[in-house]
């Protein structure tokens, strides 16, 4: 027979529970009221930096994976072919996560300007400049609505299209390196524009990146034989 409780087993019992209770109502009153002063944070809005890098940035990748589909269709060289794979997939996911960035902020996927206006720009001052390439200076001459930076034309696809072997390769590797050049500038010129986490963060992976391809994608080139 278990032993029967005495009074003062109860009273010990309630003032655990009320101990308890009131622990976790100071614990959510402190919560809220730390919740309730603590600065809100805004999105962006759609003139901004970080939508303008959003948008344009998507543009930007979209035609790196165009290009690196086609190479994939010209050529069997298995390097080149797993370069153009790893840069199509990398640049698709990276621009889900803009467009998604915009559905978060409830800003739409159309910019209400020209094209790299955001670019065009001043820097914010005090910025940090990490994650920058030696690219960055804080200034851009881009004029907005121009072809953004890097970007192929509509001529110098359709000759990758209809080239073949060797000369498809060596068409793609230059027009990837200069396209890749391009995203960093782009990337650099968020960096200088935004102290939006998510922003900086993916602008300073994409610096890290592409100058890395740029250099392997040199060395593919001055590896191929003279035209």
């Amino acid at each position: 027979m278990a032993p029967e409780k005495s009074p003062s087993d109860g009273r010990r019992t309630r003032l655990i529970i009320a101990a308890v209770v009131a622990s976790v109502l100071l614990l959510v009153a402190a919560f809220a009221a730390g919740s309730l002063s603590a600065p809100v944070a805004t999105a962006p809005s759609s003139t901004s930096a970080e939508a303008g890098f959003a948008r344009d940035m998507q543009t930007h990748h979209g035609q790196a994976v165009e290009m690196s589909f086609i190479i994939r269709d010209l050529t069997d060289d298995a390097d080149v072919r797993l370069l153009a794979y790893d840069i199509a997939n990398s640049q698709s996911q990276q621009a889900g996560q803009m467009n998604g960035w915009l559905t978060v902020w409830n800003l739409p996927q159309t910019a209400p300007e020209p094209s790299m206006t955001w670019m065009s720009r001043p820097a914010l001052t005090g910025v940090s400049h990490e994650g920058m390439s030696e690219m960055g200076t804080g200034e851009s001459s881009h004029t907005p609505g121009d072809a953004m930076p890097g970007m192929a034309t509509a001529e110098q696809l359709a000759a990758l299209k209809a080239s073949t072997g060797t000369e498809a390769v060596r068409q793609y590797l230059t027009l990837m390196i200069a396209h890749h050049r391009g995203g960093v500038e782009m990337a650099d010129a968020v960096l200088e524009r935004s102290n939006e986490r998510v922003v900086r963060s993916l602008a300073a992976s994409i610096v890290k990146a592409q100058s890395s391809e740029i250099g392997y994608m040199q060395e593919l080139l001055d590896a191929l034989p003279a035209a």
